[in-house]
């Protein structure tokens, strides 16, 4: 994937993210939930896995959005 798109992606993911977390983390939370409700908790090893890692996504992309200087801004 070129580095350009790649920026690109993260801009536009950070910008989703920016004041949103809790309700992205409520909302990954619940989609497990879902999941381990709708198989009866047989891949919730797996699920929780996925949680906390889209979890841990979120935090960073979100942390990154919070140091990156304001558009305009010198860097």
């Amino acid at each position: 994937m070129p580095v350009g798109l790649f920026d690109d992606l993260k801009g536009k993911a950070q910008e989703l993210i920016e004041g949103n977390e809790e309700a992205i983390k409520d909302g990954i939370e619940r989609a497990g939930d879902f999941v381990d409700e709708k198989t009866g908790g047989k891949f919730a090893d797996q699920v929780d896995a996925v949680q906390d890692a889209a979890s841990d996504f979120v935090a960073k992309i979100d942390g990154d959005a919070e140091q990156a200087p304001a558009e305009g801004e010198a860097q």
